[in-house]
């Protein structure tokens, strides 16, 4: 006969399936993929609906190749491929956009075993990859209002807060409605997925930064892809560290190197360097913030004692 035992409190809450965290995140994500749609047109549905669609094949490919069980039901390859294309501009040829889809999944996630394991984000690795491969393609934005196509964006350019707010500006399919992307992230704090220690930390550090360099710190928030970052990247369960302390201290080193690389690098978005860069101290940052269990004592060394 099966007893329930019953104890006495704190109770520790089971953790969500990794398949209900993946589907808030989508759903958070959905606003500003939206916005980009209207904007940029059938074009950018089109983009996305390619990094999705190839993310969750290779990884199905994948998983078949390496005789492991499937993982394509928990919808991480869905927000990977998701996230991807809205870190592109919306008229990257699609083929491009598959390669970073199979740079993002099997070479990032899949090769280093799957969810969990990867050393960094595959989004931002895939973006990166792109960037120095496909420079001209991948800094090739189109003005929704003329459909002109250049190498400018509002961190060039600048552009009012109205339309940096409202994603009324060239830029990335996802990242340039602000509205839509904090949106978003309101919603993911609430649903209790995410923590606003990162992002409000790499938001703050930047946004001190450049008022400390003499510029506009509303406008560069608003600008590029910082917002979409420091929400959705930044926040990555695997590649960020676990305590608050430690996303805090990786919000404001990648607030303070996005700021560095656009202030004197050659690249106007700093963003995914500055992400990987600290996706790469994640280790470090959590030795260094991990508190000390209560009542608990550092083990003494032994006493070597030698024969005389």
């Amino acid at each position: 006969m099966n007893q329930m035992l019953v104890s006495a409190s704190p109770h520790e809450r089971a953790p969500l399936p990794t398949w209900h965290i993946m589907l808030c995140v989508l759903l958070a994500l959905l606003p500003a993929a939206a916005a980009g749609c209207v904007n940029f047109g059938y074009r950018a549905l089109l983009l996305l609906s390619v990094t999705v669609g190839t993310a969750i094949f290779w990884e199905f490919l994948c998983r078949i190749i390496m005789k492991r069980e499937q993982t394509v039901g928990d919808l991480s390859a869905a927000v990977t491929g998701l996230l991807l294309g809205m870190n592109l501009p919306p008229d990257l040829p699609l083929w491009q956009a598959a390669v970073g889809s199979f740079v993002a999944i099997v070479v990032v996630k899949q090769l280093f075993g799957g969810l969990g394991q990867n050393f960094a984000n595959p989004t931002v690795v895939a973006r990166i990859v792109l960037m120095l491969s496909f420079t001209a393609d991948m800094t090739a934005f189109r003005d929704p209002n003329t459909d002109a196509v250049s190498s400018a964006t509002p961190l060039v350019t600048g552009a009012s807060y109205w339309d940096l707010f409202l994603g009324n500006t060239a830029g990335c399919l996802g990242e340039t409605c602000a509205l839509a992307l904090i949106l978003g992230g309101i919603y993911l704090w609430l649903r209790g997925i995410i923590s606003p220690a990162a992002p409000l930390s790499f938001v703050g550090s930047f946004a001190l930064c450049t008022w400390l360099a003499g510029n506009d710190p509303l406008s560069q928030v608003l600008s590029g892809g910082l917002l979409l970052g420091a929400i959705f990247m930044a926040t990555d369960y695997v590649t960020t560290p676990l305590t608050a302390k430690g996303k805090i201290l990786f919000g404001i080193g990648g607030g303070c190197l996005t700021f560095v690389i656009r202030q004197f690098g050659g690249y106007p978005e700093g963003v995914s360097f500055a992400i990987l860069l600290m996706n790469l101290l994640t280790p470090y940052i959590d030795r260094i913030s991990m508190t000390k269990p209560f009542g608990t004592t550092e083990p003494r060394e032994k006493e070597v004692r030698s024969d005389a």
